[in-house]
């Protein structure tokens, strides 16, 4: 287990360099943020000398190693947008990002995995198509569309819940229900497909045979085991549920990452840029890694080794 955890460090070390590399090239690539930081009427000397204070006239390999040593000591730059630490502006948005993040996954594995069983326990019976289509209309459904459906429905026409901001519980329903009902779809899909296949294994028909309750058979033999591929898609949808909802916290204007690397784009921000894909490849890292571990405690059949 030590060995396994050692080399996926290592792995992720590797990995968030090649990042920080990409992203620090990319983001270059879209231009002067002096431009920006100056009025119109600004000279060239002052141009030359904010960008020299920025150390924007040094070479690109030379920014990059300024960059990376500094973010090895915590300090990853200030925010040229809100003149701030760029760390300190990413981190009073996160928490906004994973309570929505959270709350969009409960829903996805509450609908997903419940319509997915159902389904595959009735399979070819009226749950089951209905079940089928239901998915199918929720992954061809674009998320802005639907978040709009959800204001005008509970927000506009009955009144339960705000159209936007962030505040009391009320305020996180919506959102996290477009995020929510967007990836339960391929939940319930992923689960119905899984659980035919254990609904078919010997184990389960002897257990049949054997008398065993029918709701004992579905959960503690058949649901379990189904179980392992939807929660490794589960983890993976959590992580892009936290470094993707910027259209979801547009619409609701929900103060959250999404909207921070948007805002910190049109703005040429390089420092919240560079901070925020970092952190948030640190996470996919690390999920990853818990994600095996984990495995070896829902299914002690699987060996890390």
């Amino acid at each position: 287990m030590k060995r396994y955890i050692l080399k996926r460090v290592v792995q992720g070390i590797i990995t968030l360099v090649g990042v920080s590399i990409v992203v620090f090239l990319l983001i270059h690539l879209n231009g002067d943020p002096v431009a920006l930081l100056l009025p119109a009427e600004a000279t060239p000397e002052a141009h030359a000398a904010l960008r020299k204070e920025l150390r924007l006239d040094e070479p690109l390999y030379v920014q990059y190693g300024i960059f990376l040593l500094n973010a090895l000591q915590g300090d990853f730059g200030t925010s040229l947008r809100w003149n701030r630490p760029a760390l300190e502006v990413f981190a009073e948005r996160f928490p906004n990002t994973v309570l929505l993040a959270s709350a969009a996954m409960a829903w996805s594995l509450l609908i997903g995995v419940t319509m997915g069983v159902m389904s595959a326990v009735h399979e070819g019976n009226w749950i089951d198509r209905i079940a089928r289509i239901v998915a199918t209309v929720g992954q061809a459904t674009p998320v802005f569309w639907l978040g709009i459906m959800l204001i005008l429905l509970f927000s506009v026409k009955l009144g339960w819940f705000p159209t936007s901001g962030i505040g009391g519980p009320q305020h996180l329903v919506l959102p996290s229900l477009t995020l929510g009902l967007a990836f339960a779809a391929g939940t319930m899909r992923l689960t119905r497909s899984t659980m035919l296949d254990v609904l078919d294994r010997d184990y389960i028909k002897l257990a049949r045979i054997k008398g065993v309750p029918e709701h004992q058979v579905i959960v503690r033999h058949a649901l379990l085991n189904a179980l392992i591929p939807v929660f490794t898609v589960a983890a993976m949808d959590f992580v892009v549920l936290m470094s993707g909802t910027v259209i979801t916290e547009y619409i609701f204007n929900w103060p959250g990452v999404g909207g921070l690397v948007a805002e910190s784009i049109f703005a040429r921000d390089y420092s919240t840029i560079q901070t925020t894909l970092l952190v948030l490849s640190i996470v996919i890292v690390v999920t990853n890694v818990i994600v095996d571990i984990v495995y070896t405690y829902i299914d002690p059949r699987i060996e890390l080794e």
